[in-house]
């Protein structure tokens, strides 16, 4: 009776929240729901992943706020191929006694399952471990049988503090922004980017791992105290892990990746430094491992992003696209990778500006689709994840 009562109470405040927040649907939305009914603990940091049977997995950080909240873990749920029912949430992974945040998730090239997460030691951002979890037995119901799970411990050397150090002079002097380690913005980075301590823990996920056609899979990792990003580099399908040179930049954080027909991985990220508010961007022309100087686009930005190469050769870019709030969500899209923009569409607004929405996970699915999940909160103590589904081509 209780499952049953869930699913109704989904699918009425899934019809009912898709309504109230936006002054105009989009004809590009051909589905969209929550995945639980609103409820007064934080829920934030999704990840959806489309399985090999064509159901979805999502995860979601949940509990009494963030890095403060001891209580917070990992949730998850599943929605089955072809339905708009996400089943009643499960626990994914908590540390005890630790907070749990930001999932990813991703296949790799064998189809096996991975969950990678932070675990926020002493309720500090910069003291956070990365945590991950396998699995390639999660295609029955619940949380997914796991097979292993470990710590992934980087070690960034000399280099990149060296790199860190080029990229500064290419910036050239400015003292705006924000560090953990401030007040004296750059000389405290540069100071930081030398400490083996402080370059080694503190990376944090936020954007799943993208996979190259060689297999290498380039996991986005991102440093609040640094306050930039570098990626995890696998060649060997996610069993070991190297750090890449850093993402140089006074304030890109959270890394989106896609991959040009180039070769070469374009960076998008959310913008943590000074005002205004812009969306970053770096790329990579040696398949992650180094990156150039991150520069600012002209696109607003208030919080986190994604971006995907499509299998049309479009790109999508997906985030909050003003720079005063997180109440507007729009999607745009690229014919020339990621070059220009040449269509947006708005697909969350609050007019009202009550209702929040950000944190974006973009797929596209096997059948083409786009498949999107976010934080929503409809007002305080009304939170939820949302997932929407959008028809590229009806924005054409």
């Amino acid at each position: 009776m209780f499952k049953k009562l869930f699913i109704l109470g989904t699918l009425l405040l899934g019809i009912f929240c898709s309504r109230a927040q936006t002054t105009e649907t989009s004809k590009a939305i051909v589905q969209q729901e929550i995945m639980f009914p609103y409820q007064g603990e934080h829920t934030h940091g999704s990840s959806i992943v489309q399985l090999p049977n064509g159901d979805l997995l999502a995860a979601w950080f949940q509990g009494n706020g963030e890095r403060t909240a001891d209580d917070v873990r990992v949730m998850g749920s599943r929605q089955k191929k072809g339905t708009k029912i996400w089943a009643a949430p499960f626990l994914m992974a908590d540390t005890k006694g630790i907070p749990d945040c930001n999932p990813t998730l991703f296949l790799n090239k064998e189809g096996k399952l991975f969950l990678i997460w932070i675990a926020v030691q002493a309720n500090q951002w910069e003291y956070s471990i990365l945590r991950f979890r396998t699995s390639t037995q999660y295609l029955g119901e619940g949380v997914p049988k796991w097979d292993w799970q470990d710590d992934i411990l980087l070690k960034p050397d000399d280099g990149f503090a060296q790199e860190v150090a080029k990229k500064f002079k290419e910036m050239g002097d400015s003292h705006v922004g924000w560090a953990s380690y401030a007040p004296k913005y750059d000389d405290m980075i540069l100071e930081a980017s030398k400490d083996k301590m402080k370059r080694s823990f503190g990376w944090m996920t936020r954007i799943p791992a993208i996979t190259l056609e060689s297999g290498r899979i380039l996991l986005p990792l991102y440093s609040d105290g640094l306050n930039m990003s570098m990626v995890a580099i696998s060649d060997d399908n996610g069993t070991t892990w190297r750090p890449s040179l850093p993402i140089v930049g006074r304030g890109p954080i959270q890394p989106a990746l896609a991959v040009r027909k180039s070769g070469e991985i374009v960076a998008y990220m959310r913008d943590a430094g000074d005002a205004p508010g812009r969306v970053w961007v770096s790329t990579s022309k040696d398949h992650g491992d180094s990156w150039a100087l991150a520069k600012k686009t002209d696109i607003p930005n208030e919080a986190s992003v994604e971006i995907a190469a499509l299998k049309s050769g479009k790109w999508v870019f997906f985030g909050n696209d003003i720079s005063d709030g997180r109440y507007r969500l729009s999607l745009y899209l690229s014919n020339d990778e990621g070059n220009s923009w040449y269509k947006k569409e708005v697909i969350e607004y609050s007019p009202d500006r009550k209702s929040s929405f950000s944190y974006p996970c973009l797929i596209q699915t096997a059948d083409g689709l786009v498949h999107i999940s976010y934080s929503y909160t409809a007002g305080q103590g009304n939170n939820s994840i949302k997932h929407v589904v959008i028809d590229v081509d009806k924005i054409d």
